[in-house]
C-alpha cells in the first residue's frame, strides 16, 4: 500500500526512465564503383512491418481490420487471413503498441504498395503502421568480383574493399528515442534524435568488362584442369590501376571466390621459373659483359648440385644454349650454371640484388591482408649449399602474385617500379574528398642495359619459346612461364603450381597481367600449357576493345594501292586515318558524321553517312567488334557476340527497331 500510493510518483518516472533509451541510427553504407562508376555493391532499403493497433480510431479499425488480414495472408504467403485477423485484434485487445506482423523484409515498392492498405493508409499515428528500415548489400554483378569488394560483418570482422575501407564507407550513426513497449519497442521522435552522417563511396579501378572476361578464363581453365584454385590479376603499365583481380577456390560445386590468393598468405608460394626473371635481372646488373649470346652447356638434362640432382624438362636435356635460349626454354641448369660462375663465390651479392630489387618489401597495397614477402639471408640456418640455385630458379623464396607481377610491371615500365591501386576516389556524392595515385617504390630497378636484355628475353619466350602457344599475330606479348613443384609434409611432390606473367604489347606496353592455376590435373600441367592461354584470353580481349593498342600496326602496314583495305564500316575518324597511312583516297557523301559506311569506288572509298539514332537499334553491320559494343552500350541494348574475331556479319535486330527496356541485340562476327 506504501509503494502504490507514498512511492508511486517516484517509482512511476523509474519506470518510465528504464521504458525510455537511445539506440542507434544506422547510417547509410556508401556505394563501392567501377572505373566507369557502374556500381559493385550498394545498400538498398528494406523494411519489416510492425503494428501499433491502439492509436487507431475503433471505427476505422473495425471497419479495416479483415481487410488488412486478407492482404497481409495474401502479401506475405505464409499464414491464413484468420491467423492475421486474430493476430491484429488480439494485440488490441491487450492493449499492445507494438506488434511485429511478420519477420520477413520488404522492398521499398512493396513498402509503398502497403502503406495504401485499409487502416495503414492512414499513416503511423493514426494508422499504427510502423516501417522498421534494414540495409541489405547488395551487388548488382552479383559475384563478379566478390572477394575483391568483400565483406564486413556486425563484429566488424570481414575481408575485402568493405573491410579495408569501412571507416570511410560506414559513415557515423545517429541516435534516437526509443520507448519498450510489450513486444518490442517504438521510436519517440521528439526533436533530440541525432541523424546519422552517411558513408563515403569509393570507386575503384576496376574495369567490369575486363573483371568479366577474366572470371570466365580463369574458370574455364580450373574446370577444364580440376585444379585447387587459381587467381588473375591485370592492371595497367604506367598507372599502376588494377583493372581485374580474380581469385577462385574449388568447392564441391564448382569454384567461388573463397580467398584473395592474389594478395594473401594463403597465395603466398615458391613462384617457380617466373621467378628466373629477378635472377637473369641480378647476373646482369652484376656483370654488364654477359650477353645474350653467351653459351652454356647444360649437358644431358641431369645436374649434380651438391647432394642433389636438378633437372631440365626435356628428357635428354638441351645441350649447348645461349643465356636468351636458357631464359626462353627455361633450363634450370643453365640458370644454376650462370648462378655459380657469377655469384658462387659471394652468395650474399644475389641476396642484396633481390633487395635492391625492392622484392624484400610489401608494396603497401590499399586492401588488408597483403603477404610479406620471404627471402633467405645467407646467415640464415636453413641455407645450404644447394639453396643459391635453388632460389635462383623459383624455390626457397615466397611471393603473392601481385607481388610477382610488380616486378614484371616495372620491367614494361622502364624499370619504374610503381605500387599496383585498386581505389581512385572516395567521395560524396560528386564531391572528391580523397583521390589516389601510384606512388613510385623504385625509381629504376636496374640499368637500362639491363632492361634491354631482359625485354628481348621475355618476348623470345612467347615467339621461340616455352609460350609460343600463345603467340599473336596482331601484337606482340612479352611473359614467362612458371612450373612449381608443392610441397606437402615438408616434402617436394608431383603436384605443381603453373603460371604465366608478362605484359603487352611487348613493343609499347599498356598492361601487365600474372595468372596462377594452382594443383591442375592431367598431362601437360606446366605454366605454358594452362596458364598462358588464359593470359591469351584476357589479353585478345583487352587488345580487342583499345583502339590506341591498334594505332601502332598502321605504322606497319606497307601500302598497297592497287587494292583496297577491306573496311565496310566504323569511325569517320579511324577509317580516314588508317586510309590517309596507306595512301587511299576517301570521299564523305553527304553531311560529315561521326559513323560511316565504307563503299568502294576504283581506286578510293565513298564514306556515306551511317547515323546512330537514338531509341532505336543502330545498323553495326561490317563494324569491328569494339566500336559495335561502343555504339550498342550506348543504347542501353544488351549485347550477345557469337564468333571469335573479324567485324559484325549480322545483327539479330533490324536497324531502325524501336529499342524496349533490357532489349537484347546477338552480333555475329565473320
Amino acid at each position: 500500500m506504501r509503494i502504490q500510493y507514498f512511492d508511486g510518483a517516484k517509482w512511476k518516472e523509474i519506470s518510465k526512465e528504464r521504458r525510455i533509451y537511445y539506440r542507434p541510427v544506422f547510417a547509410t553504407r556508401g556505394n563501392i564503383y567501377s572505373d566507369n562508376e557502374s556500381i559493385l555493391a550498394t545498400s538498398l532499403p528494406f523494411y519489416r512491418i510492425a503494428f501499433d493497433p491502439s492509436v487507431v480510431d475503433a471505427q476505422k479499425f473495425n471497419a479495416g481490420a479483415d481487410s488488412l488480414a486478407y492482404l497481409l495472408s495474401r502479401f506475405y504467403k505464409d499464414r491464413s487471413e484468420d491467423y492475421y485477423r486474430r493476430k491484429i485484434r488480439n494485440a488490441r485487445h491487450a492493449g499492445r503498441r507494438y506488434v511485429r506482423l511478420n519477420s520477413k523484409l520488404v522492398n521499398y515498392q512493396e513498402k509503398k504498395i502497403m502503406a495504401k492498405w485499409p487502416i495503414f493508409r492512414e499513416g503511423k499515428n493514426k494508422g499504427g503502421v510502423i516501417f522498421e528500415k534494414v540495409e541489405k548489400r547488395f551487388k548488382p554483378f552479383g559475384l563478379l568480383a566478390e572477394r575483391t569488394i568483400g565483406f564486413i560483418n556486425e563484429d566488424k570482422n570481414g575481408a575485402g574493399l568493405e573491410f579495408s575501407f569501412n571507416d570511410n564507407l560506414a559513415g557515423t550513426n545517429g541516435e534516437a528515442l526509443f520507448e519498450r513497449i510489450a513486444g518490442g519497442s517504438k521510436p519517440i521522435y521528439d526533436g533530440t534524435e541525432l541523424k546519422p552522417q552517411h558513408g563515403y563511396d569509393i570507386k575503384t579501378t576496376i574495369d567490369i568488362n575486363l573483371q568479366d572476361v577474366a572470371e570466365n578464363a580463369l574458370y574455364k581453365a580450373l574446370e577444364k584442369t580440376n585444379a585447387e584454385y587459381g587467381c588473375v590479376i591485370m592492371m595497367e603499365v604506367k598507372t599502376g590501376e588494377i583493372k581485374a583481380i580474380v581469385n577462385l577456390g574449388k568447392t564441391k560445386g564448382g569454384y567461388i571466390e573463397d580467398y584473395n590468393y592474389a594478395v594473401g598468405n594463403q597465395g603466398r608460394t615458391e613462384p617457380g621459373s617466373t621467378f628466373k626473371l629477378a635472377s637473369m635481372m641480378a647476373l646482369f646488373e652484376h656483370d654488364s659483359s654477359i650477353s645474350l649470346n653467351d653459351t652454356v652447356d647444360t649437358g644431358n638434362g641431369s645436374y649434380r648440385i651438391k647432394n642433389t640432382i636438378m633437372s631440365d624438362a626435356k628428357t635428354g636435356g638441351y645441350g649447348k644454349l645461349s643465356v636468351q635460349q636458357i631464359f626462353e626454354k627455361s633450363s634450370n641448369i643453365g640458370v644454376a650454371k650462370l648462378m655459380e660462375q657469377y655469384f658462387g663465390n659471394d652468395q650474399q651479392a644475389y641476396i642484396n640484388y633481390l633487395h635492391k630489387f625492392g622484392l624484400a618489401n610489401t608494396l603497401g597495397f590499399q586492401m588488408d591482408g597483403e603477404a610479406r614477402p620471404f627471402i633467405k639471408s645467407t646467415q640464415d640456418r636453413t641455407w645450404y649449399g644447394t639453396t643459391l640455385t635453388s632460389m635462383a630458379i623459383g624455390y626457397e623464396t615466397k611471393f603473392s602474385p601481385l607481388q610477382t607481377l610488380a616486378l614484371y610491371n616495372a620491367v614494361a615500365n622502364n624499370g619504374v617500379k610503381i605500387q599496383p591501386i585498386i581505389v581512385k576516389e572516395i567521395r560524396k556524392a560528386d564531391e572528391v574528398i580523397q583521390s589516389f595515385k601510384t606512388r613510385v617504390l623504385n625509381e629504376k630497378v636496374c640499368s637500362d642495359e639491363t632492361l634491354k636484355k631482359l625485354r628481348i628475353m621475355l618476348e623470345g619466350v612467347v615467339e621461340n619459346g616455352t609460350a609460343k602457344n600463345i603467340r599473336s599475330t596482331d601484337y606482340k606479348v612479352a611473359g614467362k612461364t612458371g612450373t612449381a613443384r608443392k610441397v606437402k609434409n615438408g616434402k617436394y611432390v608431383r603436384e605443381y603450381s603453373t603460371s604465366f606473367a608478362g605484359y603487352f604489347p611487348a613493343d609499347k606496353p599498356k598492361y601487365s597481367a600474372i595468372v596462377i592455376i594452382d594443383s591442375p590435373k592431367g598431362v601437360n600441367v606446366y605454366g605454358g600449357d594452362v596458364a598462358a592461354p588464359v593470359f591469351k584470353e584476357l589479353a585478345d580481349k583487352a587488345f580487342a576493345r583499345d583502339l590506341a593498342m591498334h594505332k601502332p600496326l598502321l605504322a606497319r602496314m606497307v601500302p598497297n594501292k592497287d587494292s583496297l583495305p577491306q573496311v565496310k564500316a566504323g569511325s569517320f575518324d579511324d577509317i580516314t586515318l588508317i586510309c590517309n597511312k596507306i595512301g587511299i583516297s576517301t570521299h564523305p557523301k553527304g553531311e560529315e558524321e561521326e559513323w560511316v559506311k565504307a563503299k568502294p569506288e576504283r581506286r578510293a572509298l565513298n564514306l556515306e553517312p551511317n547515323p546512330v539514332p537514338n531509341g532505336r537499334v543502330p545498323d553495326v553491320t561490317g563494324m569491328n567488334l569494339r566500336d559495335a559494343l561502343f555504339i550498342l552500350g550506348n543504347q542501353r541494348l544488351q549485347v550477345q557476340v557469337q564468333g571469335a574475331g573479324g567485324r559484325v556479319q549480322t545483327q539479330s535486330l533490324e536497324p531502325g527497331t524501336v529499342i524496349s527496356k533490357n532489349q537484347k541485340i546477338i552480333i555475329v562476327l565473320s
